[in-house]
């Protein structure tokens, strides 16, 4: 049958080789910090009353075709979905981006924030979210970008306040730039995935996904740099450590499968539709969080991805980017060693996809088995 043919061989956590020691100090404060439930339980304060509570969808006709395409019954004969799509900017983002400069103000005061100002790099929602919390508190936001990024993140974060630069080039093109006006001009150098209080901030979706269903068993989340699903991880597991998570990325962009595999950093070019998902490195602090918590990563090509987003568009009405499908796409393709009985969420993470490419999307859309 497609499913088990298609299951992937994940090697256990205790097999993976040695990697580097989680840092112990955020290095925008010089504070010492302990990655842990406690940090994700502040950040959860700091952004209280600010950030969505993003609703728990579900879909009886997933686990369908997942159960004709060869796969298991899953639990209640249904996936779950948390709705980051449906968040502030459109994106779990906000979550983290939030709580970092929060943290910003209580350290530093407001006006010195102000005074400085803050700079970050992105392929577009780290970007619009940082310009989001940016004008939470009115602190001007200046966000380096590829200049092929999707039209409307770029209209997103100009329509937030932020000063957007384009460049030429990838995200590491960007992150070059973003380090030049770092230098030149003392600017708040505000990291979209490999920061502490990022990382916490997106954790926040961890304690939410087990508030909203407790029996939760397996969570599958989109790979970038790993802040997302590592900050929701690092709650997850704290509150459930039987609880397995799966991360996905895409064949062209899999720098932290490959640093995982590795034990160490591995820059990558990225090539692929899913630009949310199209971090150069895994990060200090990203790299041994994916290396201890997640139970696999998964890769898979983009036509796969966006089978998942046609999917979701066609069949669960819900208007996704690529990046926000991958993890679907992971399921729905035979990705994910699910058995009998088990209650999956699977993280719809954005909904930024530019819409004048939705026809060459579903055009080079992967069929989905037994869909």
């Amino acid at each position: 049958m497609y499913y088990r043919s298609h299951m992937p061989d994940l090697p256990a956590r205790e097999q993976r080789p040695a990697y580097p020691p989680l840092p112990t100090t955020d290095l925008l404060t010089g504070e010492p910090f302990r990655m842990d439930l406690q940090a994700v339980k502040d950040a959860v304060r700091r952004t209280a009353g600010k950030i969505h509570l993003t609703p728990i969808l579900s879909s009886i006709g997933a686990a369908d075709a997942i159960r004709r395409s060869g796969g298991p019954l899953l639990g209640d004969g249904r996936v779950r979905f948390k709705s980051e799509h449906l968040q502030r900017s459109g994106s779990y983002k906000v979550r983290g981006m939030l709580n970092r400069v929060a943290r910003l103000v209580e350290f530093f005061g407001i006006e010195d924030v102000k005074r400085r100002g803050i700079i970050t790099f992105s392929a577009g929602n780290a970007a619009a979210a940082y310009a989001w919390a940016g004008r939470v508190y009115g602190i001007p936001v200046e966000v380096v970008m590829p200049a092929k990024a999707v039209p409307a993140k770029i209209a997103a974060c100009k329509a937030y306040g932020a000063t957007v630069h384009l460049v030429e080039g990838n995200m590491g093109t960007a992150g070059e730039l973003k380090s030049k006006l770092v230098a030149e001009r003392g600017l708040i150098d505000a990291h979209p995935f490999d920061d502490p209080f990022v990382i916490a901030g997106h954790g926040s979706m961890g304690i939410e996904i087990l508030e909203q269903i407790p029996e939760a068993d397996v969570v599958i989340g989109g790979l970038g740099g790993g802040g997302m699903l590592c900050g929701a991880s690092v709650a997850l597991r704290a509150l459930k450590p039987e609880i397995r998570l799966y991360g996905v990325e895409p064949d062209g962009s899999s720098a932290v499968k490959q640093a995982v595999d590795k034990g160490g950093v591995v820059p990558v070019t990225p090539v692929t539709v899913a630009d949310g998902l199209g971090a150069p490195y895994a990060g200090s602090w990203t790299l041994p969080l994916a290396s201890s918590l997640l139970d696999g990563l998964i890769t898979l090509p983009d036509e796969e991805i966006l089978g998942g987003l046609r999917f979701a568009m066609e069949r669960l009405k819900q208007v996704v980017e690529p990046a926000g499908a991958a993890a679907l796409a992971a399921l729905l393709f035979g990705r994910i060693p699910v058995i009998p009985g088990d209650r999956v969420v699977v993280i719809l993470s954005g909904g930024n996809v530019d819409l004048t490419r939705i026809p060459e999307f579903l055009e080079r859309a992967a069929p989905v088995p037994g869909a």
